[in-house]
């Protein structure tokens, strides 16, 4: 179900017509292939104001008692704006046929464009914090932590250099899982 959307109208769909609220412990997945061959879009705002990015970087599990994500965001990225704002981030997978959608989503700025409209893909309200309708999961994230990669703490100065050695630093953010999200079928 698409409906049009424009990014700041009056409107945005509450997600939970699409989206069914799970229990963490249900979550079946392979966290290496969920982050880093089908990728996830990181968002974060308001309904009238947020941005998304395609992050193909992060990690999952437990720290400080709760349910974790953690995710990288180049200094760079205007969606690192939007996660310094707010308290609440989503991380939203979908099935391998959006693929070209989060290529778009990685490739161009929301500075620049309207991503959601360009790409079909239709904001939704989750918790607090903004979503898409056609995602297959999604969490919902607090954040906990953050703070810059520093040079210093790599062990292998290949890997600095493979990474950053042109590009900026990443900033990480941990987030307590709040909410986690199947799709509707």
């Amino acid at each position: 179900m698409l409906l049009s959307y424009a990014k700041g109208s009056d409107f945005m769909t509450d997600g939970k017509m699409f989206f069914k609220k799970m229990d963490l412990s249900d979550l079946q997945c392979n966290p290496f292939d969920m982050i880093g061959k089908t990728w996830y879009l990181l968002t974060s705002g308001t309904p009238e104001d947020y941005n998304t990015m395609t992050a193909s970087w992060g990690a999952m599990g437990e720290m400080w008692g709760a349910p974790s994500f953690h995710c990288v965001v180049r200094t760079n990225r205007y969606t690192l704006n939007y996660l310094d704002q707010n308290e609440l981030f989503s991380a939203t997978f979908f099935d391998p046929g959006y693929k070209p959608a989060l290529q778009f989503c990685g490739t161009h700025s929301g500075k620049d464009c309207d991503k959601a409209q360009r790409t079909g893909l239709q904001p939704v309200l989750l918790e607090g914090t903004t979503s898409f309708a056609q995602a297959r999961r999604v969490l919902i994230c607090r954040k906990r932590y953050t703070a810059m990669l520093q040079p210093e703490g790599f062990l292998e100065p290949e890997t600095y250099e493979k990474w950053y050695g042109k590009d900026p630093m990443h900033r990480e953010f941990v987030g307590e899982v709040l909410a986690y999200y199947e799709r509707m079928h």
